[in-house]
């Protein structure tokens, strides 16, 4: 543990089945102070200069989706902390949002991914190959001026872009959070052919490897990452 790095953190959750999970565990561990939004129950003004870390979870809808209430201000919230220089942690629907923001084209991907799997990761000492946690059916292009270093061959997987992370999975699932995922969006797996009781026994079987790389991803982020100024 980095014991000077105590972010003020803002979590931000986008319905009650995408729960923050391991990273939101790992932020405590910092001793950060920490704060979730439901941002689409919750519409208060929040200004990104007031954190030091914004965090932005999955989410059952599309980041390129403007129908959506909270997606064109997450848009801006994610503008202004990139101009004020406030790091920003995106976990799959997060990552595809930093990497609209970011001048991506964000579209449905013509394959789905939902499983544990295996990325090619151009920097193993941040993203490992894993395999990591997937349940997404859009991907984007790279983002201008970012660095790729993780990836598959349906898109992206991971980026850098200055001092924010972007993810196309998701290193914060729990098997709590599976069990509830398996709950309530069950339609989902019938329709791309997926075994439910699987998924649930193979989460349940890669917890603790889990936890160890996602552990190690963060303190990445956090080191290597986040902590850099504009010089």
């Amino acid at each position: 543990m980095n014991p000077s790095w105590k972010p003020r953190s803002l979590i931000l959750q986008h319905e009650a089945a995408t729960p923050p999970g391991l990273i939101k565990s790992w932020l405590e561990e910092q001793s950060a102070e920490v704060e979730t939004l439901r941002i689409d129950e919750d519409d208060r003004p929040v200004n990104a200069d007031d954190y030091d870390l914004i965090v932005s979870l999955g989410s059952e809808f599309a980041a390129f989706d403007d129908s959506v209430p909270f997606v064109a201000r997450e848009a801006r919230l994610f503008e202004q902390a990139l101009e004020s220089d406030v790091p920003i942690l995106g976990l799959c629907f997060g990552g595809q949002m930093l990497a609209r923001v970011l001048g991506s084209r964000l579209y449905r991907s013509e394959q789905s991914e939902i499983g544990w799997l295996q990325v090619r990761s151009h920097d193993p000492d941040l993203v490992s190959a894993g395999p990591w946690f997937q349940w997404h059916f859009d991907t984007f292009t790279a983002p201008p001026g970012a660095r790729i270093v993780a990836e598959t061959d349906v898109g992206p997987q991971a980026f850098i872009a200055g001092r924010s992370l972007g993810l196309q999975f998701h290193p914060e699932v729990t098997p709590e959070i599976m069990d509830e995922w398996v709950r309530v969006y069950p339609h989902e797996l019938e329709a791309e052919g997926v075994d439910p009781r699987g998924l649930l026994e193979e989460t349940r079987r890669r917890a603790e490897q889990s936890k160890h790389m996602t552990w190690r991803l963060f303190d990445q982020f956090r080191d290597q990452i986040a902590s850099r100024r504009k010089t």
